[in-house]
């Protein structure tokens, strides 16, 4: 299933040629695999709008997303920008090419876009754009000023927000719960033309007091300690922490014939990416209890390596600086030293295809 040197990059070429023409098209709501766009501003974003009123949350999940976009309902969203039957014929082989699984077997596909090619997330974001498009017009229709908002408001009407990173998405809703759980039969009809179905088991409502997970975090709305006041707080959530502590012990049961110079590095190369990406959120005791499971899955590895040494000689040798682990001059990385912060909305964010070139 991965695409040969050839293939990518004449997909590279295609996204040089289709994304400056789409992304003038793209609506604010989609945050995924854009230029100029990451997954924390799609937080923000949520966390923004759960701040103000927004307290109820449609979140909803794609069937197989990647794997049953219809081809003809896509490529008929390209055809309405690109006019160049060239670069169609090129979209369209490159749908239609298969899948070369493992044993050599070429699996037909007549749906969804390949996974793993350079073109796959731009294609997605095209037929996935009809759910940005519908929320564009919900929002401009009736919710376009704070006035507007606020007549709704008065009258019990709801108003709604769509925040979709690639085919992860949730519709925000300031209203009642009823307004959220009525949207899954119209979100289910417009993906339908596009192939694409929610899933019935992983679609659901919450409230922001009860918190959901997005993107790897939890986003719930609490009491500050001490305060009467609640406030919406973005912090790794169970599943993620979970996923990086079975790294941690993946590396530490690793056999005790090596040295620990060689486990050091591998943890160095897991936990850095991890921190970095949940610095921007209430995240700093959890990088602290992260600090404390690594050294202790270090701790053990080193006891099982060294049996017959005592716990002072194994201080002495490998934790110089404090007992925190060093070996060959590489030191353990420590999630604790780096720093949180909360990540600031910025908005309507302008893609760079329609900025005006510097003078």
């Amino acid at each position: 299933g991965i695409p040969t040197v050839a293939d990518r990059v004449v997909q590279a070429a295609l996204v040089l040629v289709l994304e400056p023409i789409f992304e003038a098209d793209f609506h604010s709501s989609s945050y995924g695999f854009r230029p100029g766009r990451r997954a924390m501003d799609a937080v923000a974003e949520i966390r923004m709008f759960a701040s103000n009123s927004y307290e109820w949350v449609f979140e909803g999940d794609i069937k197989a997303c990647f794997d049953e976009i219809d081809h003809t309902a896509l490529l008929g969203r390209v055809r309405g920008r690109i006019g160049d039957k060239r670069v169609i014929a090129l979209i369209k082989a490159f749908l239609k090419a298969g899948v070369l699984s493992e044993d050599q077997t070429l699996r037909r596909t007549d749906t969804g876009t390949p996974q793993g090619g350079i073109l796959s997330p731009l294609l997605a974001n095209i037929a996935l754009e009809v759910l940005d498009e519908h929320f564009a017009r919900v929002w401009a229709e009736n919710s376009s000023s704070r006035v507007d908002r606020a007549r709704r408001r008065r009258h019990g009407l709801p108003t709604y927000r769509l925040v979709r990173y690639a085919d992860d998405f949730v519709v925000l809703v300031s209203g009642e719960r009823e307004h959220a759980e009525a949207l899954y039969d119209q979100i289910a009809d417009v993906l339908a033309p596009m192939g694409l179905r929610l899933s019935e088991e992983k679609t659901f409502v919450v409230g922001i007091d009860e918190g959901f997970d997005f993107l790897g975090f939890r986003i719930q709305r609490h009491y500050k300690p001490g305060t009467s006041k609640q406030f919406v707080y973005t912090f790794p959530s169970r599943k993620s922490v979970a996923a990086i502590k079975q790294k941690v012990k993946t590396i530490t049961t690793q056999g005790t014939h090596k040295p620990l110079v060689e486990i050091l590095r591998q943890l160095n190369l897991i936990l850095p990416g991890w921190t970095r990406y949940f610095q921007y959120g209430v995240s700093a005791h959890t990088f602290a209890y992260l600090r404390h499971y690594t050294w202790r899955r270090v701790v053990i590895w080193l006891r099982n390596k060294h049996r017959k040494t005592n716990w002072r000689t194994l201080r002495d040798r490998y934790g110089p600086m404090g007992w925190w682990p060093v070996d060959e001059g590489v030191e353990l990385f420590n999630p604790a030293a780096i720093p949180v912060s909360r990540y600031r909305y910025r908005g309507d964010i302008p893609t760079p295809w329609t900025q005006p070139a510097p003078a």
